[in-house]
């Protein structure tokens, strides 16, 4: 038996403090490329639904132009996916993932080109997988730059501040996503302090990208916090009854937008050339639907959800409980179809139909607006992502100073839509046992002459009747 490192000799050693200034230099440029990445995408999204159809003449975006940047998106990320090495990162059917091997060189391309296809062109897919793992593949690389040999203990390290510098940049605090990292990952034990720690000063140190040091001004930072919403009070006794209620809600929503997209992605991989882009058009149509019937902006539907969050709370009342209704169901479809072909992540989607959900609950009487947001966004997310310390975290700061408030029915929520939901998902197949060694003597060969019969290929022989399939859960 070998026994196990000790966290502590291992914090002392000469080693680790080598590992931090490498953490610390690795956070600078991931911020920056993350930073960058986030401000191109927006720049894009922006001249691509705004920009260019006026440069082409029309007053405003025609209510057709979806389908355009959508098909589009198609054809490049199934290109991607099918010629490029890596297949673009993991898929987003399997739900928010970190740790595990980090990406090669040769694998950024593809995920960077998936990430930039999938978010500018309107899929309803968020930046914070592709962010993730463009930050542990830059993290892991620049280690093998300076040590070809690095042990793999080290580049794991390296890509988890890596990681930890990209996140902290989209959500605008090292902390916030040092606690998202470490729940994702399943982190825990003595071990975790020495993972966290390269990740928290990558990330520390690569906030000065944004936030500035001394004189020079930083580039400005990405905020969760949505500006100017009233002001809510205590926790109310009504309250804590629609903190059940909204909780339960959630898991039938969540989960079937969870089983659209395990259900079409095998269907999706088989063809993937062909059903990609028309996964493409389905998003496309879904806006195009919701734009006709409620005279509002397809961005409504497509697109993350983060920047559209703020807008849809602060104007609230101009929604129709029709419109918010329509805006779930077409939002969540679009969700659930992207998430079986395209690439990004699934976080801001939840968070957007979480909020609307609980717009739309506000109209019933003891319900004010923001805790219904509050708790459908922290219920949505649990569903979803299957972190619920995160999505107290997620819903908390989308109200900023409010968030304090509301957190105990924020918590409410979240619990009983996370163990609701672990009681609906279905138990994996159990695995069958291996069948003991026979213990019965070798047969004496025989003296009979051999048969003449050929023997039989494989790709020839009958068919045997199968036993049914046992009941599985399905990929995310």
């Amino acid at each position: 038996m070998t026994t196990p490192p000790d966290p502590l000799a291992m914090l002392r050693s000469k080693n680790y403090l080598v590992l931090l200034v490498l953490a610390a230099i690795i956070g600078v440029p991931v911020s920056a490329a993350a930073y960058f990445f986030l401000a191109l995408v927006s720049k894009l999204q922006g001249w691509i639904f705004t920009s260019l159809p006026k440069g082409l003449g029309f007053h405003a975006e025609p209510l057709w132009w979806p389908i355009l940047p959508l098909l589009l998106a198609g054809v490049l990320v199934s290109l991607t996916l099918r010629y490029l090495p890596g297949t673009g990162g993991h898929s987003p059917a399997d739900g928010f993932k970190a740790g595990g091997s980090p990406p090669t060189g040769i694998e950024l391309p593809g995920i960077v080109l998936a990430a930039f296809a999938t978010l500018c062109l309107g899929v309803v897919l968020g930046p914070e997988a592709p962010l993730i793992a463009i930050g542990a593949g830059l993290g892991a690389l620049a280690v093998r730059l300076v040590k070809r040999d690095a042990p793999a203990q080290v580049q794991s390290v390296m890509a988890a501040a890596g990681s930890f510098a990209a996140i902290s940049t989209l959500l605008g605090s090292p902390l916030t996503g040092a606690f998202l990292l470490m729940e994702a990952s399943g982190l825990g034990g003595a071990m975790m302090q020495l993972v966290l720690v390269p990740g928290l000063l990558a990330a520390g140190v690569g906030s000065l990208i944004f936030i500035g040091l001394d004189a020079w001004t930083g580039l400005g930072t990405f905020s969760l916090a949505i500006p100017g919403l009233p002001h809510v009070g205590g926790p109310t006794g009504a309250g804590f009854l629609w903190a059940l209620a909204i909780g339960l809600l959630a898991v039938p929503v969540g989960s079937a937008i969870r089983w659209l997209g395990l259900f079409l992605r095998p269907h999706v991989e088989r063809r993937i050339l062909v059903l990609t882009p028309a996964v493409g058009l389905a998003v496309a149509g879904l806006a195009i639907i919701f734009a006709a019937a409620t005279g509002k902006g397809s961005s409504e539907v497509l697109f993350s959800g983060q920047s559209a969050l703020g807008p849809l709370i602060s104007n609230s009342a101009s929604y129709t409980v029709g419109a918010l209704l329509l805006l779930i169901a077409c939002k969540g479809l679009a969700y659930g179809v992207s998430l079986s072909s395209f690439r990004g992540g699934p976080t801001f989607p939840a968070l957007f139909v979480g909020a609307a959900g609980g717009i739309a609950l506000s109209h019933l009487p003891g319900l004010p607006l923001i805790d219904g947001v509050a708790m459908g966004v922290g219920a949505m997310s649990v569903v979803m992502l299957r972190l619920p310390l995160t999505s107290v975290l997620l819903a908390s700061l989308l109200l900023a100073s409010d968030g304090v408030a509301v957190m105990p029915l924020v918590i409410v929520a979240v619990v009983v839509a996370y163990v609701a939901s672990a009681r609906f998902t279905p138990t994996p197949a159990a695995t069958p046992e291996t069948p003991p060694p026979t213990t019965e003597a070798p047969r004496t060969p025989t003296t009979e002459a051999p048969t003449t019969e050929a023997p039989r290929s494989p790709t020839t022989e009958a068919p045997r009747t199968a036993e049914p399939a046992r009941p599985g859960e399905p990929n995310r």
